[in-house]
């Protein structure tokens, strides 16, 4: 739910799930096909393992951060782990690369150009749920452009400040 301001959207599990759904779908309907998909942990990797097992290929990951400060609202400096994980092999071939959204396309822009120079990889598509406006790079696959660039409260964002005795109080009797 995008509030009247139009500086933030709210969005329920409910609607994440509808919203990862329909970017597999998009990405099916472009008949494009597939031999790997890679996500950026943390944000594409609930996109990312739903279209892993949608589309029934493996799934690598690559760490990337840059939101750490004021509680992870404040971009700073990327950093881009030096492996990428997966279960065998190298990552080759066409690939998928999922993130949940084009914020400033700092990220995904650092990430395609790095993975562009692997020579394993023949192709490179990216997919995620959101693309903002401000955004400076734009996906091949993305279900929403917003352009009004809103902070997008995702539902797993609860776990951020949710501690072990903050559950543990929760499921006292």
């Amino acid at each position: 739910m995008l509030t009247d301001d139009g500086k933030h959207l709210y969005v329920s599990w409910d609607e994440y799930h509808m919203l990862t759904e329909r970017l597999a779908l998009k990405v099916h309907n472009s008949g494009w096909e597939f031999d790997q998909i890679l996500c950026l942990a943390r944000g594409g990797m609930r996109p990312g393992d739903v279209l892993s097992r949608v589309f029934d290929k493996p799934l690598a990951i690559m760490s990337t951060s840059s939101y750490r400060a004021e509680a992870g609202t404040i971009q700073g400096r990327l950093d881009m782990a030096k492996y990428i994980t997966m279960p065998k092999g190298e990552l080759a071939g066409r690939v998928l690369l999922v993130d949940d959204l084009a914020d400033t396309g700092v990220t995904l822009q650092a990430v395609v150009e790095r993975l562009r120079g692997m020579p394993a990889i023949s192709e490179l598509r990216a997919a995620v749920i959101w693309v903002k406006g401000v955004s400076t790079y734009t996906p091949d696959y993305y279900v929403e452009m917003l352009p009004t660039s809103p902070w997008i409260h995702q539902p797993f964002e609860d776990y951020d400040n949710l501690r072990p005795d903050g559950l543990a109080k929760k499921f006292a009797v």
